[in-house]
């Protein structure tokens, strides 16, 4: 078994020059370009120091506001609890116009079963539609992973033989999980009677901003901030 920091110098050996590679909690988070992806990943499963023979679970991070404002909410305490801001110096926003930033992250978490080991690759899906390689063919547990994030995310994965919805409705408009998508939805559906069949309508429900509450203890007593 290698240690976090050993298998971070055999990536970097190995991958000299086009990856990024740092260790957090004792994890080793691998960033590569996305042409590169399928290279990388058969390498990864089938090179004799890494031997990663699962992937155990794909996600994807929207990075819509990062860095760029606090909570979304109308009314909020200016302080008692962290504001969820690591902000962005104006010169590299004025470098990177919104339209050009890297927005959709795909995460892969790899097992070696061999080496008793993790590896976490993160890869930024690019272009007006989010697309990625799919890596099927490397590992086939990573269907219905890659049919999940294009369902509530978007992110189109090319290659893979059954790209369908798999948590939504079909006729489904939108992708849930994205930062821009309404926390109440478009649409609700209910099943009619007099047509006996499922009908989509305009969603009923009032929208309402969403204020973080943080509880906090002094000395006995309870106090509730919002």
């Amino acid at each position: 078994m290698n240690t976090a920091t050993q298998l971070q110098a055999l990536l970097q050996q190995r991958f000299d020059g086009n990856t990024s590679c740092t260790v957090s909690f004792d994890q080793v988070t691998m960033e590569l370009p996305a042409h590169d992806l399928l290279e990388y990943c058969q390498a990864l499963r089938d090179e004799p120091d890494f031997k990663f023979e699962q992937l155990i679970d794909l996600c994807v991070v929207d990075y819509l506001t990062y860095g760029l404002d606090n909570w979304a909410t109308t009314t909020a305490t200016s302080q008692g609890f962290s504001r969820g801001v690591d902000p962005i110096h104006p010169a590299i926003l004025a470098a990177q116009p919104a339209n050009n930033r890297q927005r959709f992250a795909v995460v892969y978490h790899l097992l070696s079963v061999t080496h008793n080991q993790r590896l976490r690759l993160k890869c930024y899906a690019h272009g007006e539609t989010p697309t990625m390689p799919s890596v099927i063919e490397i590992w086939p547990s990573v269907n219905w992973y890659e049919r999940e994030a294009y369902d509530l995310f978007g992110v189109e994965f090319k290659n893979h033989p059954d790209l369908r919805r798999i948590l939504t409705d079909y006729e489904f408009k939108g992708y849930p999980f994205r930062k821009d998508f309404p926390l109440i939805g478009t649409v609700e559906m209910r099943y009619d009677a007099a047509q006996e069949k499922v009908i989509y309508e305009p969603v009923s429900i009032v929208d309402r901003t969403l204020v973080p509450k943080v509880i906090r203890y002094v000395g006995h007593s309870q106090v509730e901030e919002t």
